[in-house]
């Protein structure tokens, strides 16, 4: 079992979990709009992520540090991306050999613009219920950025999710222009099930081949 304990490295504050045997690959792991680095799901993913010899960084957004409760602005979303940035610099820091930037809905989100913006920020991606429009708002799509996307990236999402059915999740991805993963959790809404499914099996073993062939940076 690993390790966990608290970690801040400048501004960049959160938890860490070290694995016993580390393969040298970390984790940036963050949260939804209305969630924190300690939700169920985060805790479930990053242990199994962990597990598999990953460095995990659980990892408070700016504008949760700021706002204990409610969701964030939208002129603070750029913040946000900077903190994700920031994080990832720090897991370099601690010699990792690929870095994976990651999130649940909101946090995801980000992670993928930043993404979009710098490409070197990390090496691929982990989306956990990619908001891919408002509920109800199938007119409101949040892809504009998805065709700069060139790094492998893996999505899992809830087949229930009003967030996003399976059918425009796989059209979204046709705009990507790099490596996809598309996972679904069957039954599942937009908090994943709390992380109470077969992650290792479903997310662990298809993410760690998706970037085997990733150069070390």
């Amino acid at each position: 079992m690993a390790d966990i304990v608290p970690f801040e490295s400048g501004p960049v504050q959160g938890l860490l979990h070290r694995p016993t045997n580390p393969l040298g690959d970390a984790v940036v792991l963050t949260h939804g709009a209305g969630a924190d680095c300690r939700s169920p799901l985060l805790v479930a993913v990053a242990a199994s992520l962990a597990d598999a010899g990953m460095l995990v960084l659980r990892y408070d957004l700016p504008f949760r540090r700021t706002r204990p409760h409610g969701p964030p602005f939208p002129a603070g979303a750029s913040r946000d991306r900077h903190g994700l940035r920031e994080a990832a610099h720090s897991l370099r820091t601690l010699a990792a050999r690929r870095i994976i930037l990651g999130g649940h809905s909101y946090g995801g989100r980000q992670a993928s613009m930043l993404m979009a913006e710098d490409p070197s920020v990390a090496d691929a991606l982990l989306l956990l219920s990619y908001p891919l429009h408002p509920p109800k708002k199938l007119h409101d799509v949040r892809t504009g950025h998805l065709h700069a996307l060139h790094l492998p990236t893996m999505f899992v999402h809830g087949s229930s999710d009003p967030f996003g059915t399976m059918e425009e999740m796989e059209n979204a991805l046709k705009l990507i222009p790099g490596p996809t993963v598309l996972v679904p959790i069957e039954k599942a809404g937009h908090d994943l099930l709390k992380g109470r499914f077969d992650i290792a099996r479903l997310v662990i073993e298809p993410l760690k081949g998706m970037i085997a062939n990733q150069p070390d940076p």
